[in-house]
């Protein structure tokens, strides 16, 4: 037996530090002889198997014989000699006991010491058989396979035979894609002693599997490399879930990032309400959320006619330069109607296929293009079109995308419009409350100029020596006199205010008011006609007699003023 030294694990700590060493005890010849048939599979050149009696050497017994023949031909010298026993002869005989006792119990020993060698082959045996994993080794340098066990069938699907056949056919198990660089990383390992890798094979029948292979040194008394032995330990399903994690977590992250800037374009869309903001805003989260070469926001202007109110082209610009404002009539392409019409998105992934794409106006270097309606109350505000001119482009992800932008941005379009019908709204009613303002200014000028004109009629009407009367027109109601009246023509002001003309019968012929009125009505004021009046006594009194219209206390009246004629005038009358 030969003590070696393998080298650190390479798959971690193990709990003895960095730098630990492993010592095993090699028995490489002696095992390759005494393990039975179903035993590791060596694919070392095959050897003739020694018979089962070959684990007990025939030289113990021989030594048992020659302690018997011994002690038998001591015991005949000790009888022919016995008569003269000499020192000599009895250290003799009792040396050949000593002798023949440490003979028997050495090859007591040594066939214990044999049998638990072969109980504990046995167990190896059973361990290498039940785990389900590949113990290998190979030559350090040509690199053929040395050992393999019942494992190897199992998980590479080939036999053992086949790699007893060709030591080095291992090698066609690796995937062709890992095949340079796992071969690459052993030839390295036949220099510094460690392998470990992860990598595919590919089974007989083209099925794809993954393991974790990690190799050991195996080094002789000069501390060179002989051989590699390691282990091969299939990890196709853990690697399909470390994928599946791994694709949970970068969905979870795209996730993430996606809420993040649909998040973030929320914001930015709601910190301003102008109009020019909004839609700057929309447009750049537009890029960020999907990648394309050609983005607008359409914002549509009564039925049918749609605006492009914001555009970012990334392709190459027609020599001939689009005339703006861009407008497009949605009843000329059946895609924008459909759209308008249904409130629904729509994703083509190549317009190639599509035969009514080419009346798209200025769409018809699009190859990909996916269109989203901005809706909010129910009300069709605008469009979100992006392009690219390359098929295939854009996904349903993207859709999603632009979908989830677009619920935000037509509230956020809604709400400019607000704004902006506020600020509209806001400026014209200052206006008109400057101009209230003013108008309250003058009606307080105009009041007191009222007040001041009413307190100087009043001073006027009151002491005036000349009749005075307000009467309403309709009914000729008295509504004031003056004293000069009270003197004329005998009333009391108390018993005129609220009786009529008619009442009182001041007017000697009642038709004579009603012509007064008819010409009030058509020519305005009258002056100086002559009328005959009567008074309280029940004289009449010929009057010359003038009227006017007025307002007076939110009334309709007639300001009249009756003086008496001169001497001249009165004989003229009569």
């Amino acid at each position: 037996m030969q003590a070696r030294s393998i080298g650190p694990n390479c798959g971690g700590s193990d709990g003895l530090g960095t730098g630990a060493h492993f010592t095993v005890t090699l028995q490489w010849s002696r095992w390759r002889t005494q393990l039975p048939g179903n035993a590791m599979r060596q694919v070392d050149p095959p050897r003739r198997s020694p018979p089962k009696w070959a684990a007990y050497p025939y030289w113990p017994l021989i030594s048992i014989v020659l302690c018997a023949v011994l002690l038998a031909v001591v015991l005949a010298v000790f009888r022919t000699k016995l008569r003269a026993l000499d020192i000599f002869s009895a250290f003799l005989f009792f040396g050949a006991a000593v002798l023949s006792v440490l003979i028997v119990l050495y090859t007591r020993s040594l066939r214990r010491a044999q049998q638990v060698q072969l109980d504990t082959e046995e167990r190896l045996q059973q361990m290498a058989d039940n785990i389900q994993e590949i113990f290998w080794m190979i030559d350090a340098k040509t690199k053929k396979a040395l050992y393999v066990t019942e494992a190897y069938e199992t998980i590479t699907g080939r036999s053992c035979q086949s790699l007893l056949e060709n030591p080095s056919s291992y090698e066609e198990l690796i995937h062709p894609e890992d095949r340079v660089h796992v071969l690459t990383k052993l030839g390295e390992a036949t220099q510094t002693g460690y392998f470990d890798e992860r990598f595919r094979i590919v089974r007989p029948r083209g099925e794809v599997r993954w393991v974790t292979v990690h190799g050991f040194p195996v080094r002789d008394a000069a501390g060179n490399i002989r051989r590699l032995v390691g282990t091969v330990r299939e990890i196709t399903a853990q690697k399909e879930a470390e994928d599946k994690v791994a694709e949970h977590l970068a969905t979870a992250e795209s996730a993430r990032a996606e809420s993040d800037a649909l998040s973030k374009a929320t914001l930015a869309l709601t910190a301003d309400l102008r109009m020019d903001f909004v839609l700057d805003t929309l447009l750049q989260s537009l890029l960020e959320l999907v990648p394309c070469e050609c983005a607008r926001v359409l914002l549509l202007e009564g039925d049918s006619q749609l605006l492009v109110a914001r555009e970012k082209l990334r392709h190459e610009v027609p020599k001939k330069a689009l005339e703006y404002p861009l407008t497009l009539d949605a009843a000329d392409s059946p895609f924008l109607l459909r759209i308008l019409t249904t409130q629904n998105s729509v994703l083509l992934a190549d317009t190639k296929n599509e035969k009514e794409w080419p009346s798209f106006k200025g769409h018809t270097n699009i190859r990909s293009w996916l269109c989203v309606p901005l809706v909010a109350s129910q009300q069709t505000l605008g469009l979100l079109s992006v392009g690219h001119t390359q098929p295939n482009t854009f996904t349903q992800d993207h859709l999603r995308r632009t979908q989830l932008l677009a619920i935000p941005a037509a509230a956020a379009i809604q709400n400019s419009r607000l704004y902006e019908r506020a600020e509209i709204f806001g400026s014209e009613l200052q206006r008109r409350l400057t101009d209230l303002r003013q108008t309250e200014k003058a009606l307080e000028q105009s009041e007191e100029g009222r007040r001041v004109s009413e307190d100087k009629f009043q001073k006027v009407f009151r002491s005036s020596p000349i009749p005075f009367s307000i009467t309403t027109v309709n009914e000729g109601r008295f509504v004031d006199v003056n004293a000069a009246f009270e003197r004329r023509y005998g009333y009391s002001r108390a018993e005129v205010i609220g009786r009529t003309v008619g009442e009182l019968r001041i007017w000697e012929d009642p038709k004579d008011r009603a012509l007064m009125i008819a010409q009030l009505q058509q020519r305005g004021p009258i002056r100086n006609v002559i009328t005959r009046l009567r008074t309280k006594s029940g004289e009449l009194k010929t009057t010359a007699y003038s009227a006017e219209k007025i307002q007076f206390d939110g009334q309709s009246c007639i300001f009249a003023v009756s003086e008496d004629l001169p001497n001249d005038d009165k004989c003229l009358n009569n």
